[in-house]
């Protein structure tokens, strides 16, 4: 039976998929793991897990299905991460992981000191901010100089995968562009200019597209993997890409809203057809998973994240805590939250951001708490679209993707409080399904690549309550005024957290989004 593989690296574990030629399921597997939080604002991962996860789902899925004979392999991953390796490709240390790791502010703020915010917004698309991948090189030299005098090499999940599997070295435009500043995105090529200054030690990965072939399975990986030596293996990108395409997502005027461990969100317009590549200083310009296309994305740091954080504190089951929460209906009973508990990225961008529960009374149970939770999660996604409104982004189709899509109650609450009326396609399992697809196409003969809509066609739409649209218009005001007001003190706490565990400054944005709040979305 011909099939592909696809392998997904994320932030909590890692998926893996066998998908006949007609999109169909054989078999999946996850592997479980945790991040690294050695001090605040510091999130790691050892590479080594990657690797190791990628290899025993890979020899699951083969003997579980000891007759599919896999045609190709799609890999992907959380990004961008700043994974610097040897000559030998041995990792100088543990990866640093993308937007959440917060810890390289001094550097973001030198290097925006040094090249300029005009010129960087130029070159990379975007402003420097703890999602670039350019300040997290540059603190690795500074703070780590043993390990970095070793770091000859740069990787991303994807790209190690990629490495282990085939030897190649090639990272892909998507996830370059994310490097910033250190990549041309008008261009589509590293910046030399700004990688002598920042990088001239690390050798410069090959640049492909997301479903074009990096390599083949080498001897030494079919023995580790199960599978057979030769089988190509895609460039892949980051998950949040993957997603897109594991969904159909990625055409001009769609916008993608990942519901993982933290939300995503991929809006796509394309140059080739004439369109500007979008800027604005709180959100991030990237290349697009295909050539000619570009993104504006945006990502709040908690969405699972945070529900997880309070199921665990509640002891209490999901489905106890779902029914809970539905029954404490809009507004969450007088609670409103902000979901900044790992700091926030867009559209505040601001890593010193923290978790706020404004209205508590000794009558709210573990329910109001848990609507609130969602509530928030919603609420940020609206700051998120309007920003990218207000930036020019013409969203003309919404498509959900993820592990969140299988709660009713959350998809509804989003619809609600942005407005947006959401497509659920019906497989959700998201970027390991879509590196799957990028292989199949990857190695289809002109004229017989697959369709993502044959492979995974929309199974239900989520359209939002419009007698709510005031309640949460309110809600939405008071989001925003909440925010400010206690920023000075949300602050000083996070200098303090700092503090108690040793770990470096950070620097609060120059710049936030000035969004209308209006009835408009």
């Amino acid at each position: 039976m011909r099939c592909t593989l696809g392998v997904d690296v994320g932030t909590s574990s890692t998926k893996g998929v066998l998908v006949a030629a007609d999109g169909a399921i054989l078999a999946s597997a996850t592997r479980a793991h945790d991040v690294s939080r050695p001090r605040t604002g510091w999130v790691e991962m050892d590479a080594a897990i990657w690797w190791d996860e990628f290899v025993s789902i890979a020899r699951e899925l083969l003997s579980v299905h000891p007759d599919a004979e896999v045609v190709a392999v799609g890999v992907s991953g959380m990004g961008p991460c700043v994974l610097l390796a040897d000559e030998d490709d041995e990792p100088v240390r543990p990866a640093i992981l993308y937007g959440v790791d917060t810890r390289a502010g001094a550097q973001i703020e030198r290097m925006t000191a040094e090249l300029g915010t005009a010129e960087i917004t130029r070159v990379g698309g975007s402003t420097l901010t703890s999602q670039a991948g350019g300040p997290k090189i540059a603190w690795v030299a500074d703070e780590e100089p043993d390990s970095w005098a070793r770091a000859r090499r740069l990787f991303m999940p994807a790209s190690w995968l990629a490495r282990k599997l085939t030897g190649a070295y090639v990272l892909d435009h998507q996830s370059a562009s994310q490097v910033s500043p250190l990549y041309d995105i008008e261009n589509e090529q590293w910046h030399d200019p700004f990688w002598e200054q920042y990088a001239v030690t690390i050798a410069q990965p090959s640049l492909a597209w997301a479903g074009e072939i990096a390599g083949s399975v080498t001897d030494d990986a079919a023995a580790r993997t199960g599978l057979a030596a030769g089988t190509p293996v895609i460039t892949g990108t980051i998950d949040a890409w993957t997603e897109a395409v594991s969904v159909g997502a990625h055409e001009v005027g769609d916008l993608m809203l990942m519901y993982g461990t933290t939300m995503f969100m991929v809006f796509t317009n394309s140059v080739a057809t004439g369109a500007e590549t979008l800027r604005t200083p709180s959100m991030w310009t990237t290349a697009g998973a295909f050539p000619g296309t570009r993104n504006l994305a945006g990502g709040l740091s908690t969405s699972g994240a945070l529900t997880a954080w309070l199921k665990d504190l509640t002891d209490a089951d999901y489905p106890q805590l779902l029914a809970e929460a539905e029954a404490a209906g809009p507004g969450a009973r007088g609670l409103l939250m902000l979901p900044y508990f790992a700091g926030e990225r867009t559209p505040i961008q601001d890593p010193d951001a923290r978790g706020v529960i404004a209205g508590l009374t000794l009558e709210h149970g573990r329910g109001d708490l848990y609507r609130a939770a969602l509530e928030a999660t919603a609420l940020g996604v609206r700051h998120n679209v309007e920003t990218m409104r207000a930036a020019g982004a013409d969203i003309r189709r919404i498509v959900a993707v993820g592990g969140g899509t299988q709660g009713q109650l959350w998809l509804q609450i989003v619809s609600d409080v942005t407005g947006l009326v959401q497509e659920v396609p019906a497989t959700t399992i998201g970027a390991s399904y879509g590196a799957a697809f990028l292989a199949a196409t990857a190695i289809a003969a002109d004229g017989e690549a697959p369709l993502i809509t044959d492979w995974n066609p929309v199974a239900q739409t989520i359209t939002p309550d419009a007698a709510l649209r005031p309640t949460y218009d309110t809600l939405f005001d008071r989001y925003v005024r909440l925010y400010a007001a206690t920023a000075d003190v949300v602050h000083e706490l996070a200098a303090d957290q700092r503090a108690s565990t040793g770990s470096a400054a950070h620097t609060r944005p120059t710049t936030s989004s000035t969004i209308s709040t209006s009835e408009e979305s």
